[in-house]
Protein backbone atom coordinates (compact mmCIF):
# COMPACT_ATOMS: atom_id res chain seq x y z
CA UNK A 1 0.00 0.00 0.00
CA UNK A 2 2.25 2.59 -1.47
CA UNK A 3 0.12 5.46 -0.07
CA UNK A 4 1.20 4.67 3.48
CA UNK A 5 2.92 8.32 4.97
CA UNK A 6 5.68 7.06 7.17
CA UNK A 7 6.74 10.67 8.18
CA UNK A 8 2.84 11.86 8.73
CA UNK A 9 1.63 8.37 10.56
CA UNK A 10 4.71 8.43 12.58
CA UNK A 11 4.66 11.60 13.48
CA UNK A 12 1.08 11.51 14.92
CA UNK A 13 1.50 7.93 16.39
CA UNK A 14 4.08 9.57 18.42
CA UNK A 15 2.40 12.83 19.69
CA UNK A 16 -0.71 10.14 20.66
CA UNK A 17 1.54 8.62 22.41
CA UNK A 18 3.01 11.41 24.46
CA UNK A 19 -0.35 12.83 25.06
CA UNK A 20 -1.63 8.60 25.87
CA UNK A 21 1.16 9.16 28.10
CA UNK A 22 -0.13 11.82 30.27
CA UNK A 23 -3.43 10.98 30.23
CA UNK A 24 -2.05 7.27 30.87
CA UNK A 25 -0.44 8.72 34.10
CA UNK A 26 -3.21 10.50 34.95
CA UNK A 27 -5.47 7.37 35.03
CA UNK A 28 -2.73 5.31 36.68
CA UNK A 29 -2.51 8.35 39.67
CA UNK A 30 -6.56 7.88 40.27
CA UNK A 31 -6.11 4.09 40.34
CA UNK A 32 -3.09 4.18 42.45
CA UNK A 33 -4.73 7.41 44.34
CA UNK A 34 -8.17 4.95 45.18
CA UNK A 35 -7.24 1.40 45.55
CA UNK A 36 -4.77 -0.25 48.02
CA UNK A 37 -1.15 -1.10 47.33
CA UNK A 38 -2.81 -5.01 47.27
CA UNK A 39 -5.64 -4.09 44.51
CA UNK A 40 -3.53 -2.48 42.27
CA UNK A 41 -0.91 -5.16 42.75
CA UNK A 42 -4.23 -7.20 41.68
CA UNK A 43 -4.76 -5.14 38.95
CA UNK A 44 -1.25 -5.70 37.37
CA UNK A 45 -2.11 -9.58 37.88
CA UNK A 46 -5.30 -9.24 36.00
CA UNK A 47 -3.24 -8.03 33.12
CA UNK A 48 -0.50 -10.80 33.28
CA UNK A 49 -3.01 -13.26 33.18
CA UNK A 50 -4.77 -11.98 30.09
CA UNK A 51 -1.75 -11.91 28.63
CA UNK A 52 -1.66 -15.72 28.61
CA UNK A 53 -5.03 -15.69 26.73
CA UNK A 54 -4.10 -13.32 24.13
CA UNK A 55 -2.36 -16.01 22.76
CA UNK A 56 -4.89 -16.69 20.35
CA UNK A 57 -4.73 -13.01 19.43
CA UNK A 58 -2.24 -13.02 16.58
CA UNK A 59 -3.76 -16.46 14.76
CA UNK A 60 -5.87 -13.69 12.65
CA UNK A 61 -4.25 -10.21 13.18
CA UNK A 62 -0.63 -10.48 12.45
CA UNK A 63 -2.14 -12.26 9.05
CA UNK A 64 -4.61 -8.83 8.95
CA UNK A 65 -2.18 -6.74 8.40
CA UNK A 66 0.01 -8.24 5.70
CA UNK A 67 -3.03 -9.03 4.10
CA UNK A 68 -4.63 -5.44 4.45
CA UNK A 69 -1.47 -3.81 3.66
CA UNK A 70 -0.70 -6.05 0.43
CA UNK A 71 -4.22 -4.76 -1.09
CA UNK A 72 -6.30 -7.76 0.06
CA UNK A 73 -9.68 -8.03 1.36
CA UNK A 74 -9.76 -10.00 4.81
CA UNK A 75 -11.37 -7.19 7.04
CA UNK A 76 -14.68 -8.56 7.56
CA UNK A 77 -13.87 -12.02 7.85
CA UNK A 78 -10.59 -10.94 10.47
CA UNK A 79 -13.38 -9.40 12.66
CA UNK A 80 -15.92 -11.69 12.40
CA UNK A 81 -13.68 -14.51 13.62
CA UNK A 82 -11.99 -12.88 16.36
CA UNK A 83 -14.76 -12.17 17.94
CA UNK A 84 -15.42 -16.17 17.99
CA UNK A 85 -11.57 -16.57 19.13
CA UNK A 86 -12.85 -14.04 22.65
CA UNK A 87 -15.07 -16.46 23.45
CA UNK A 88 -12.21 -19.17 23.89
CA UNK A 89 -10.13 -17.16 25.33
CA UNK A 90 -12.49 -16.45 28.08
CA UNK A 91 -13.05 -19.83 28.99
CA UNK A 92 -9.35 -20.61 28.89
CA UNK A 93 -8.60 -17.32 31.69
CA UNK A 94 -11.27 -18.32 33.96
CA UNK A 95 -9.19 -21.53 34.04
CA UNK A 96 -6.18 -19.90 34.23
CA UNK A 97 -7.63 -17.76 37.18
CA UNK A 98 -9.15 -20.67 39.36
CA UNK A 99 -5.43 -22.06 39.56
CA UNK A 100 -3.43 -18.83 40.00
CA UNK A 101 -6.44 -17.71 42.99
CA UNK A 102 -5.05 -21.21 44.48
CA UNK A 103 -1.79 -19.98 44.77
CA UNK A 104 -1.53 -16.93 45.65
CA UNK A 105 -3.56 -14.45 47.86
CA UNK A 106 -5.88 -12.59 45.05
CA UNK A 107 -9.27 -14.19 45.37
CA UNK A 108 -10.75 -16.39 42.51
CA UNK A 109 -13.93 -13.28 42.50
CA UNK A 110 -11.48 -10.89 41.64
CA UNK A 111 -9.68 -12.52 38.90
CA UNK A 112 -12.89 -13.56 36.77
CA UNK A 113 -13.84 -9.62 37.11
CA UNK A 114 -11.00 -9.02 34.71
CA UNK A 115 -12.44 -11.54 31.70
CA UNK A 116 -14.63 -8.38 31.01
CA UNK A 117 -12.02 -6.90 29.42
CA UNK A 118 -11.16 -9.97 26.96
CA UNK A 119 -13.91 -9.90 24.27
CA UNK A 120 -14.21 -6.18 23.66
CA UNK A 121 -9.44 -6.35 23.91
CA UNK A 122 -10.13 -9.21 20.85
CA UNK A 123 -12.05 -6.72 18.76
CA UNK A 124 -9.67 -3.80 19.53
CA UNK A 125 -6.94 -5.50 18.34
CA UNK A 126 -8.47 -7.06 15.32
CA UNK A 127 -9.64 -3.38 14.16
CA UNK A 128 -6.19 -1.86 15.20
CA UNK A 129 -4.40 -4.74 12.61
CA UNK A 130 -6.57 -3.67 9.97
CA UNK A 131 -6.20 -0.17 10.33
CA UNK A 132 -2.20 -0.85 10.51
CA UNK A 133 -1.95 -1.94 6.91
CA UNK A 134 -4.33 0.31 5.31
CA UNK A 135 -3.82 3.90 7.38
CA UNK A 136 -1.80 3.10 10.77
CA UNK A 137 -2.33 6.75 12.00
CA UNK A 138 -5.62 5.43 12.33
CA UNK A 139 -4.37 3.28 15.03
CA UNK A 140 -3.41 5.75 17.24
CA UNK A 141 -7.01 7.60 17.00
CA UNK A 142 -8.14 4.80 18.58
CA UNK A 143 -5.15 4.78 21.20
CA UNK A 144 -6.02 8.68 22.06
CA UNK A 145 -9.97 7.73 21.95
CA UNK A 146 -9.30 5.37 24.59
CA UNK A 147 -6.72 7.07 26.85
CA UNK A 148 -9.42 10.09 26.68
CA UNK A 149 -11.87 8.10 27.82
CA UNK A 150 -10.44 6.46 31.16
CA UNK A 151 -9.95 9.39 32.83
CA UNK A 152 -13.44 11.09 33.42
CA UNK A 153 -14.99 7.40 33.34
CA UNK A 154 -12.41 6.26 36.45
CA UNK A 155 -13.35 9.96 38.00
CA UNK A 156 -17.10 8.85 38.27
CA UNK A 157 -16.66 4.93 39.17
CA UNK A 158 -12.94 4.84 40.89
CA UNK A 159 -12.73 8.24 42.40
CA UNK A 160 -16.63 9.61 43.10
CA UNK A 161 -18.19 5.93 43.53
CA UNK A 162 -14.98 4.76 45.29
CA UNK A 163 -15.58 1.00 43.37
CA UNK A 164 -11.78 0.21 43.70
CA UNK A 165 -10.72 -2.39 41.58
CA UNK A 166 -14.32 -3.11 39.97
CA UNK A 167 -14.51 0.43 38.82
CA UNK A 168 -11.24 0.27 37.15
CA UNK A 169 -12.13 -2.78 35.15
CA UNK A 170 -15.42 -1.29 34.10
CA UNK A 171 -13.51 1.97 33.15
CA UNK A 172 -11.49 0.22 31.19
CA UNK A 173 -13.97 -1.82 29.18
CA UNK A 174 -16.38 1.43 28.17
CA UNK A 175 -12.93 2.64 27.23
CA UNK A 176 -12.59 -0.38 24.74
CA UNK A 177 -15.66 0.06 23.36
CA UNK A 178 -15.13 3.44 22.35
CA UNK A 179 -11.68 2.92 20.87
CA UNK A 180 -13.60 0.32 18.65
CA UNK A 181 -16.17 2.92 17.17
CA UNK A 182 -13.45 5.00 16.63
CA UNK A 183 -11.12 2.09 14.86
CA UNK A 184 -14.58 0.87 13.20
CA UNK A 185 -15.55 4.28 11.50
CA UNK A 186 -11.75 5.13 10.08
CA UNK A 187 -11.68 1.18 8.58
CA UNK A 188 -15.28 1.54 7.22
CA UNK A 189 -14.56 0.77 3.85
CA UNK A 190 -12.30 -2.29 4.62
CA UNK A 191 -15.27 -3.67 6.77
CA UNK A 192 -17.68 -3.81 3.51
CA UNK A 193 -16.48 -6.76 1.68
CA UNK A 194 -18.30 -10.00 1.82
CA UNK A 195 -17.11 -12.63 4.38
CA UNK A 196 -14.64 -15.03 3.20
CA UNK A 197 -13.72 -18.58 4.48
CA UNK A 198 -10.74 -19.01 2.22
CA UNK A 199 -8.59 -16.65 4.71
CA UNK A 200 -10.13 -18.45 7.54
CA UNK A 201 -8.60 -22.06 5.75
CA UNK A 202 -5.14 -19.69 4.95
CA UNK A 203 -5.44 -18.94 9.03
CA UNK A 204 -6.18 -22.20 10.16
CA UNK A 205 -3.43 -23.72 7.75
CA UNK A 206 -0.76 -21.33 8.93
CA UNK A 207 -2.24 -20.39 12.57
CA UNK A 208 1.10 -22.25 13.86
CA UNK A 209 3.07 -18.95 12.43
CA UNK A 210 1.51 -15.88 14.85
CA UNK A 211 0.78 -18.55 17.39
CA UNK A 212 4.32 -19.20 18.10
CA UNK A 213 5.69 -15.69 17.93
CA UNK A 214 2.84 -15.12 20.27
CA UNK A 215 4.51 -17.61 22.39
CA UNK A 216 7.42 -15.34 23.34
CA UNK A 217 4.73 -12.98 25.05
CA UNK A 218 2.94 -15.17 26.86
CA UNK A 219 6.68 -16.82 28.72
CA UNK A 220 7.53 -13.37 29.37
CA UNK A 221 4.24 -12.21 31.08
CA UNK A 222 4.75 -15.00 33.04
CA UNK A 223 7.34 -12.86 35.20
CA UNK A 224 4.47 -11.68 37.55
CA UNK A 225 2.82 -14.93 38.22
CA UNK A 226 6.31 -16.07 39.20
CA UNK A 227 6.77 -13.15 41.33
CA UNK A 228 3.22 -13.27 43.11
CA UNK A 229 4.19 -17.47 43.83
CA UNK A 230 7.29 -17.14 44.91
CA UNK A 231 7.09 -14.01 46.71
CA UNK A 232 3.46 -14.98 47.82
CA UNK A 233 2.41 -11.10 47.93
CA UNK A 234 1.23 -8.86 45.45
CA UNK A 235 2.99 -5.41 46.93
CA UNK A 236 5.93 -6.08 44.94
CA UNK A 237 4.10 -6.29 41.69
CA UNK A 238 2.25 -3.04 42.36
CA UNK A 239 5.98 -1.59 43.08
CA UNK A 240 6.89 -2.89 39.71
CA UNK A 241 3.62 -2.21 37.89
CA UNK A 242 4.01 1.38 38.91
CA UNK A 243 7.50 1.86 38.08
CA UNK A 244 6.80 0.61 34.50
CA UNK A 245 4.03 3.07 34.19
CA UNK A 246 6.69 5.43 34.85
CA UNK A 247 9.12 4.15 32.13
CA UNK A 248 6.78 3.07 29.66
CA UNK A 249 7.10 7.02 28.86
CA UNK A 250 9.83 6.51 26.65
CA UNK A 251 8.32 3.53 24.62
CA UNK A 252 6.41 5.99 22.77
CA UNK A 253 9.74 7.19 20.92
CA UNK A 254 9.20 4.02 19.11
CA UNK A 255 5.82 4.93 17.74
CA UNK A 256 7.90 7.19 15.20
CA UNK A 257 8.85 4.32 13.17
CA UNK A 258 5.25 2.39 13.76
CA UNK A 259 4.66 2.99 9.59
CA UNK A 260 8.36 1.01 8.76
CA UNK A 261 6.32 -2.41 8.86
CA UNK A 262 3.03 -2.12 6.81
CA UNK A 263 5.31 0.75 4.41
CA UNK A 264 7.82 -2.66 3.44
CA UNK A 265 5.31 -4.84 3.56
CA UNK A 266 3.55 -3.25 0.71
CA UNK A 267 7.11 -3.66 -1.51
CA UNK A 268 8.34 -0.13 -0.36
CA UNK A 269 12.33 -0.02 -0.71
CA UNK A 270 14.15 -0.32 2.56
CA UNK A 271 15.38 3.61 2.91
CA UNK A 272 13.18 4.57 5.46
CA UNK A 273 15.05 2.77 8.12
CA UNK A 274 18.20 5.05 8.64
CA UNK A 275 15.92 8.33 8.85
CA UNK A 276 13.55 6.71 11.23
CA UNK A 277 16.39 5.50 13.64
CA UNK A 278 17.57 8.93 13.91
CA UNK A 279 14.59 9.97 14.33
CA UNK A 280 13.81 7.60 17.16
CA UNK A 281 17.19 8.58 18.60
CA UNK A 282 15.94 12.09 18.48
CA UNK A 283 12.95 11.23 20.99
CA UNK A 284 14.13 8.47 22.95
CA UNK A 285 17.04 9.78 24.68
CA UNK A 286 15.41 12.68 26.14
CA UNK A 287 12.32 10.77 26.93
CA UNK A 288 14.38 8.33 28.91
CA UNK A 289 16.01 11.48 30.72
CA UNK A 290 12.50 12.52 31.75
CA UNK A 291 11.94 9.25 32.99
CA UNK A 292 15.15 8.73 34.89
CA UNK A 293 15.00 12.72 36.22
CA UNK A 294 11.70 12.31 37.53
CA UNK A 295 11.81 9.18 38.72
CA UNK A 296 11.37 9.92 42.05
CA UNK A 297 8.34 12.93 41.84
CA UNK A 298 6.49 10.86 39.31
CA UNK A 299 6.19 7.60 41.77
CA UNK A 300 5.53 10.12 44.69
CA UNK A 301 2.23 11.50 42.45
CA UNK A 302 1.45 7.93 41.97
CA UNK A 303 1.48 7.00 45.26
CA UNK A 304 4.20 8.18 48.20
CA UNK A 305 4.25 4.56 49.19
CA UNK A 306 5.94 4.00 45.88
CA UNK A 307 8.38 6.40 46.19
CA UNK A 308 11.06 3.86 47.50
CA UNK A 309 11.25 2.29 44.22
CA UNK A 310 12.97 5.48 42.12
CA UNK A 311 15.99 2.93 41.52
CA UNK A 312 13.61 0.78 39.74
CA UNK A 313 12.25 3.09 37.48
CA UNK A 314 15.67 4.21 36.38
CA UNK A 315 16.67 0.20 35.54
CA UNK A 316 13.16 -0.09 33.34
CA UNK A 317 13.64 3.30 31.85
CA UNK A 318 17.11 2.03 30.44
CA UNK A 319 15.82 -1.56 29.76
CA UNK A 320 12.74 -0.21 27.83
CA UNK A 321 15.14 2.01 25.43
CA UNK A 322 16.79 -0.98 24.37
CA UNK A 323 13.37 -3.20 24.21
CA UNK A 324 11.84 -0.44 21.71
CA UNK A 325 15.11 -0.19 19.89
CA UNK A 326 14.92 -4.20 19.28
CA UNK A 327 11.31 -4.02 18.33
CA UNK A 328 12.61 -1.55 15.38
CA UNK A 329 14.43 -3.64 14.24
CA UNK A 330 12.72 -6.78 15.01
CA UNK A 331 9.53 -5.17 12.40
CA UNK A 332 11.90 -4.02 9.85
CA UNK A 333 13.16 -7.59 9.15
CA UNK A 334 9.56 -8.86 9.73
CA UNK A 335 8.44 -6.34 7.10
CA UNK A 336 10.98 -7.25 4.36
CA UNK A 337 10.14 -10.88 4.97
CA UNK A 338 7.87 -12.09 1.61
CA UNK A 339 7.49 -15.69 2.29
CA UNK A 340 3.71 -15.37 2.45
CA UNK A 341 3.32 -14.01 -0.91
CA UNK A 342 4.62 -17.37 -2.69
CA UNK A 343 2.19 -19.69 -3.70
CA UNK A 344 1.77 -22.59 -1.94
CA UNK A 345 4.45 -22.13 0.47
CA UNK A 346 5.21 -25.54 2.24
CA UNK A 347 5.88 -25.84 6.27
CA UNK A 348 9.50 -25.85 5.53
CA UNK A 349 9.84 -22.56 3.45
CA UNK A 350 8.50 -21.16 6.78
CA UNK A 351 10.43 -22.74 8.91
CA UNK A 352 13.52 -21.20 7.19
CA UNK A 353 12.00 -18.03 6.91
CA UNK A 354 12.17 -14.84 9.15
CA UNK A 355 8.82 -15.52 10.39
CA UNK A 356 10.16 -18.04 12.03
CA UNK A 357 13.46 -17.52 12.95
CA UNK A 358 12.92 -14.72 14.99
CA UNK A 359 10.40 -15.55 17.21
CA UNK A 360 12.68 -18.26 17.72
CA UNK A 361 15.43 -16.21 18.95
CA UNK A 362 12.74 -13.82 21.02
CA UNK A 363 11.58 -17.26 22.68
CA UNK A 364 14.90 -18.18 23.38
CA UNK A 365 15.85 -14.60 25.40
CA UNK A 366 12.25 -14.80 27.71
CA UNK A 367 12.70 -18.25 28.60
CA UNK A 368 16.30 -17.00 29.58
CA UNK A 369 14.79 -14.22 31.37
CA UNK A 370 12.04 -15.83 33.04
CA UNK A 371 14.32 -18.98 34.10
CA UNK A 372 17.08 -16.80 35.63
CA UNK A 373 13.94 -15.00 37.50
CA UNK A 374 12.85 -17.80 38.79
CA UNK A 375 15.91 -19.28 40.19
CA UNK A 376 17.36 -15.50 41.65
CA UNK A 377 13.93 -15.28 43.23
CA UNK A 378 13.57 -18.50 44.79
CA UNK A 379 17.73 -18.35 46.30
CA UNK A 380 16.93 -14.40 47.76
CA UNK A 381 13.29 -14.47 48.79
CA UNK A 382 13.74 -15.31 52.48
CA UNK A 383 17.06 -12.96 52.89
CA UNK A 384 15.27 -9.89 50.66
CA UNK A 385 12.72 -7.06 51.19
CA UNK A 386 10.12 -6.55 48.35
CA UNK A 387 11.98 -3.81 47.05
CA UNK A 388 14.84 -5.89 46.76
CA UNK A 389 13.23 -8.83 45.15
CA UNK A 390 11.57 -5.93 42.99
CA UNK A 391 15.37 -4.51 42.01
CA UNK A 392 16.60 -7.72 40.96
CA UNK A 393 13.29 -8.36 38.57
CA UNK A 394 14.39 -5.27 37.00
CA UNK A 395 18.04 -5.48 36.49
CA UNK A 396 17.54 -9.12 35.02
CA UNK A 397 15.47 -8.02 32.61
CA UNK A 398 17.69 -5.15 31.39
CA UNK A 399 20.95 -7.77 31.77
CA UNK A 400 19.22 -10.28 29.39
CA UNK A 401 17.47 -7.49 26.97
CA UNK A 402 21.06 -5.57 25.82
CA UNK A 403 22.73 -8.79 24.59
CA UNK A 404 19.66 -9.31 22.37
CA UNK A 405 18.89 -5.92 20.93
CA UNK A 406 22.77 -6.05 19.69
CA UNK A 407 22.08 -9.37 18.09
CA UNK A 408 19.11 -7.80 16.14
CA UNK A 409 21.00 -4.69 15.38
CA UNK A 410 23.70 -6.71 13.35
CA UNK A 411 20.86 -8.76 11.70
CA UNK A 412 19.23 -5.24 10.53
CA UNK A 413 22.61 -3.67 9.84
CA UNK A 414 23.15 -6.60 7.16
CA UNK A 415 20.07 -7.17 6.07
CA UNK A 416 18.96 -3.57 5.18
CA UNK A 417 22.43 -1.92 4.79
CA UNK A 418 22.64 0.68 7.97
CA UNK A 419 24.35 3.49 8.21
CA UNK A 420 23.21 5.10 11.53
CA UNK A 421 24.83 9.08 11.54
CA UNK A 422 27.10 8.55 14.37
CA UNK A 423 27.81 11.93 14.85
CA UNK A 424 23.79 13.09 15.22
CA UNK A 425 23.32 10.26 17.66
CA UNK A 426 25.85 11.61 20.17
CA UNK A 427 24.51 15.38 19.78
CA UNK A 428 21.07 14.14 20.82
CA UNK A 429 22.63 11.90 23.28
CA UNK A 430 24.64 14.89 24.71
CA UNK A 431 21.93 17.51 24.69
CA UNK A 432 19.50 14.76 26.70
CA UNK A 433 22.48 14.75 29.72
CA UNK A 434 23.22 18.09 29.23
CA UNK A 435 19.77 19.50 29.61
CA UNK A 436 18.45 16.89 31.93
CA UNK A 437 21.11 17.26 34.45
CA UNK A 438 20.43 20.68 35.09
CA UNK A 439 16.97 20.12 35.06
CA UNK A 440 17.70 16.83 38.17
CA UNK A 441 19.68 19.91 39.96
CA UNK A 442 16.79 22.52 39.77
CA UNK A 443 14.15 20.04 40.70
CA UNK A 444 16.19 18.60 43.52
CA UNK A 445 16.34 21.91 45.06
CA UNK A 446 12.96 23.66 44.39
CA UNK A 447 10.42 21.40 43.32
CA UNK A 448 8.09 20.73 46.88
CA UNK A 449 6.64 17.70 47.35
CA UNK A 450 2.71 17.67 48.59
CA UNK A 451 0.71 15.75 49.86
CA UNK A 452 -2.55 16.79 47.65
CA UNK A 453 -1.78 15.86 43.77
CA UNK A 454 -3.73 18.73 42.73
CA UNK A 455 -0.89 21.04 43.65
CA UNK A 456 2.17 19.13 43.18
CA UNK A 457 1.03 17.35 39.56
CA UNK A 458 1.27 20.84 38.17
CA UNK A 459 4.66 22.04 39.41
CA UNK A 460 5.53 18.68 38.32
CA UNK A 461 4.64 19.14 34.58
CA UNK A 462 6.05 22.47 34.70
CA UNK A 463 9.47 21.51 35.36
CA UNK A 464 9.03 18.53 32.64
CA UNK A 465 7.78 21.16 30.00
CA UNK A 466 11.17 23.28 30.93
CA UNK A 467 13.35 19.97 30.43
CA UNK A 468 11.68 19.57 26.96
CA UNK A 469 11.89 23.50 26.05
CA UNK A 470 15.48 23.36 26.12
CA UNK A 471 16.25 20.06 24.83
CA UNK A 472 13.99 21.51 21.73
CA UNK A 473 15.48 24.52 22.01
CA UNK A 474 19.52 23.33 22.33
CA UNK A 475 18.68 21.16 19.31
CA UNK A 476 17.57 22.82 17.13
CA UNK A 477 20.55 25.76 17.12
CA UNK A 478 23.34 22.47 17.43
CA UNK A 479 21.78 20.23 14.65
CA UNK A 480 20.50 20.77 11.23
CA UNK A 481 18.62 17.78 10.94
CA UNK A 482 15.98 18.88 13.91
CA UNK A 483 15.46 21.88 11.59
CA UNK A 484 14.43 19.65 8.81
CA UNK A 485 12.51 17.64 10.97
CA UNK A 486 10.12 20.33 12.56
CA UNK A 487 10.05 21.68 8.93
CA UNK A 488 8.97 17.94 8.05
CA UNK A 489 6.77 18.40 10.58
CA UNK A 490 5.01 21.34 9.49
CA UNK A 491 4.88 20.13 5.63
CA UNK A 492 2.73 16.81 6.85
CA UNK A 493 0.79 19.26 8.50
CA UNK A 494 0.18 20.97 5.61
CA UNK A 495 0.03 18.61 3.69
CA UNK A 496 -2.66 17.09 6.16
CA UNK A 497 -4.85 20.22 6.25
CA UNK A 498 -5.22 20.42 2.43
CA UNK A 499 -5.81 16.60 1.78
Amino acid sequence: MSNIRVTYSGLISLLVGIVSTITGLIFTLIVTRSLTPDEYGSWGLIGGLIMYVMILDPIVTYWTTREIARGEDSGKTAIITHGLFSLIALILYIIIAFFVANETVVTFDVLVLGAMLIPVMFINRALTALNLGWKPQATSYGIITFELSKIPLALILVYHFNLGLEGAIISTTISYVASIIILSINSRSKLKVKFKTFYIKKWTKFFWIPLYRKGQSVVFSFDVAIFAIISDSVFGIALFSASLAVSILVGHAGLIAQAIYPKLLSGSKKNYLNENLIRFFYFAFPLTAISIVFAQPALFALNPEYEIATIVVIIMSIRTFFYVLSNIFQSAIHGAETIDTKENPKFSDFVKSKLFILPTIILIQYSLYVSILAIVLFLTKDNSTQLELVINWALISLIVQIPFTAYFYKVTKKQFSLNLDVITTIKYLSASILVFSLTYFVTENFLIYQESIFNFLPNLVLYVGLGVLMYVGLTFFIDNKTKMLIKSIIGELRKNSTS
